[in-house]
């Protein structure tokens, strides 16, 4: 499979970027985001609260549960109801981000426009605030766009979250750019053959699943096989990876290279893997030793093609695994 010559899009709460939109005329400028990831992707950045017209500074707004199931968006002294005015902008802004063909989403944690979840909520009665909540805005973006890798600033700290976040990137990209093209049987066998190791790597289960989907290419209407491989693929890798099933598709990639090594680099590729399955080195060491391989061999071209070797660039691997 060819690797992807444009960079992902993806939106991102703007505040994040270092714009001063927060309620107190502050920003959370993100590092990762705004130096390490920046120059890889392409940033369509949104302040829902700003944007909606509650200016900038604001009155700081908050979650009531107003007791009707409904969850109101509400001025912290003032009271002022802005739920309704937030809700129409929000299935406005969606659709527009929509037809943008997002790859992902960066929002604000603890938010009530835009965190993802464990946002506050309060009571209309009073009583300590439960975090349960989720954001207007996220809300109505999950829901329109319920495949988009989506996650907060603060859990990319997370080495692991963090990479799975960026793999689902550009995962997802691969994936809409196929839907882009051709309605070839051929070319999703392709898309599925090239993303064996990933899937294997996250969701053995699904991995199967997905094929089964696949198989069924040929016979069924284009739109439906599609989407429910869509679904199986985004959810599979939304599953952490662990170091037992690296190792196991680690190992399972070895093995495909036993004609082509020679004793001595059979010998190096073992202890290299089982090093990283002992916690003496990282993923990218056995990683990287094998793509070496991989590539000095020549093959087999399906090993050579697959996305588990080069998942996104190289210059965000640290720490990744």
């Amino acid at each position: 499979m060819e690797k992807q010559s444009s960079k992902p899009r993806i939106g991102v709460s703007a505040c994040l970027l270092g714009e001063p939109l927060r309620y107190d005329g502050g920003h959370l400028r993100n590092e990762f985001l705004t130096q390490t990831l920046a120059p890889h992707v392409e940033w369509t950045p949104a302040c829902p609260e700003s944007e909606v017209g509650m200016g900038t500074p604001r009155e700081p707004v908050r979650l009531v549960d107003d007791g009707s199931g409904t969850l109101r968006m509400r001025g912290v002294r003032s009271d002022t109801d802005h739920t309704e005015v937030m809700r129409s902008w929000a299935s406005c802004r969606v659709e527009e981000l929509a037809g943008l063909g997002l790859h992902g989403y960066v929002l604000t944690k603890n938010s009530p426009s835009c965190g993802l979840s464990r946002v506050k909520v309060y009571s209309s009665g009073g009583g300590p605030a439960a975090r349960n909540g989720r954001g207007l805005f996220a809300e109505a973006l999950t829901q329109r766009l319920p495949l988009l890798p989506v996650e907060e600033q603060g859990r990319l700290h997370d080495p692991r979250l963090r990479h799975n976040f960026i793999e689902r990137v550009f995962v997802y990209q691969r994936w809409t750019a196929l839907l882009e093209g051709p309605r070839a049987p051929s070319a999703l066998v392709a898309f599925h053959t090239a993303h064996k190791f990933t899937l294997m790597a996250h969701a053995p289960a699904l991995y199967r699943e997905a094929g089964r989907v696949v198989a069924r290419a040929g016979s069924a209407d284009w739109d439906v096989i599609t989407d429910e491989y869509g679904r199986v693929l985004m959810r599979a890798v939304e599953r952490l990876t662990t170091t037992r099933k690296h190792t196991n598709v680690l190992q399972h990639a070895a093995g495909f290279l036993k004609q082509t090594l020679d004793a001595g680099d059979r010998e190096e590729l073992a202890d290299a893997i089982e090093r990283y399955r002992t916690g003496k080195s990282p993923f990218t060491a056995p990683l990287t030793l094998l793509r070496h391989h991989v590539r000095r061999s020549g093959g087999p071209e399906w090993l050579a093609g697959q996305t588990y070797l080069h998942p996104y660039p190289d210059e965000l691997m640290l720490g990744s695994g």
